[in-house]
Parts: structure tokens; sequence; C-alpha cells
């Protein structure tokens, strides 16, 4: 299956708590912090929803 690199490049400062609780469970806790995931629908989904926080790249 396909992974991603995950980026968080702006602040959860005045976010709802659901966004920050995203970016908890993506591992994201600061900025310029990069996590590899697996391409699942869940994660994919959980992206999606803090798309506007965080910087998606494909790799192999």
């Amino acid at each position: 299956m396909a992974k991603i690199k995950v980026t968080k490049v702006k602040s959860a400062i005045n976010r709802p708590q659901r966004q920050k609780r995203t970016l908890e469970a993506l591992g994201l806790k600061k900025i310029g912090q990069v996590k590899e995931h697996e391409a699942t629908p869940n994660i994919l989904g959980m992206v999606a929803k803090v798309s506007h926080l965080v910087s998606v790249e494909e790799t192999k």
C-alpha cells in the first residue's frame, strides 16, 4: 500500500478541539514535525479534516 508523509505546517491554537485531537491522532505535535503513514481510508479522512494545517506528500 502507498505511504504518505504528513507535515504539520500551521498551529492548532484557536482551532476546534476535534481538529486538535485529529492532529494528535496523526502523531503531530510541533510545527515542522513529519510522520509517515499508510494511505488507508482512515488516515486520508483525518488528513482531509485538517488539510488546512498540514501538507501531504506521497512516498513509495
